[in-house]
């Protein structure tokens, strides 16, 4: 078999994984779904740590211009969503054999263990799969930031952006069906281009710390497996 490219890797999905297009909260055949490509990755021996979005839940930033909640306390409460989503998951992940550990940058002692850089990678050494939830722990900041931040933290060789779409496009490929898929972007080019793939802060961060950023469709199965294997798949961005 093919010898795995990257031994440690960052996995972002966005809360909207765990639900049916424009759907709202978790729904058990994409939670399984999800649960199972992360396994398979697991399976082929590399270290993997997981960050989950809440926007299935609640997007603090909309959730905020939506009513009188101040974005403080909005964001703190994506924050929480993106806990119910880490839970959600490691419970799918153990139950097909993989151990896993949720680990947390707001303290909710009952259900996860607080992020503790050192921690995070001796769960990654010893197997387990890390599942990152609470984001950065501050609010104005997305996750994927904490994404960016997580991954250079913990010295990831590659950051995989899942997403619902083959990779990163000049348009809206929903919208337009002209729009053109990119096989491979530089860091400034995402930024000069103004390419809407994650925050400008998560691309810095990435581009100071040369991890590379592979952007890809999750559901299209074996995905993943392709691009742990160095195979032209999705976006790459570095």
């Amino acid at each position: 078999m093919a010898e795995v490219k990257y031994k440690r890797v960052l996995l972002k999905l966005s809360g909207e994984s765990f639900c049916k297009p424009n759907g709202y909260g978790l729904e058990a055949d994409y939670l399984e779904s999800i649960a199972e490509r992360v396994a398979s990755i697991a399976n082929l021996g590399v270290q993997i740590a997981v960050v989950v979005g809440g926007g299935n839940i609640l997007r603090g930033e909309t959730f905020s211009q939506m009513t009188h909640i101040p974005r403080n306390t909005a964001d703190y409460m994506g924050m929480l969503a993106t806990i119910i989503n880490a839970c959600a998951l490691q419970e799918t992940l153990e139950k097909l054999g993989r151990e896993t550990r949720v680990l947390s940058a707001i303290e909710v002692s009952a259900i996860c263990e607080p992020f503790i850089r050192r921690r995070a990678i001796r769960h990654l050494e010893q197997g387990r799969i890390a599942i990152l939830a609470g984001g950065t722990g501050n609010p104005f900041f997305s996750t994927d930031t904490c994404a960016a931040l997580r991954a250079s933290e913990l010295d990831c060789d590659l950051l995989i952006k899942a997403t619902k779409v083959e990779g990163v496009y000049d348009d809206d490929p929903k919208k337009n069906p002209k729009a053109k898929l990119f096989d491979k972007l530089s860091y400034h080019e995402v930024l000069t281009k103004d390419l809407r793939v994650m925050d400008h802060s998560a691309i810095s961060l990435c581009s100071n710390n040369k991890i590379p950023v592979i952007v890809l469709n999750i559901f299209d199965k074996g995905n993943i497996k392709k691009a742990l294997m160095g195979e032209k798949i999705g976006t790459i961005i570095s």
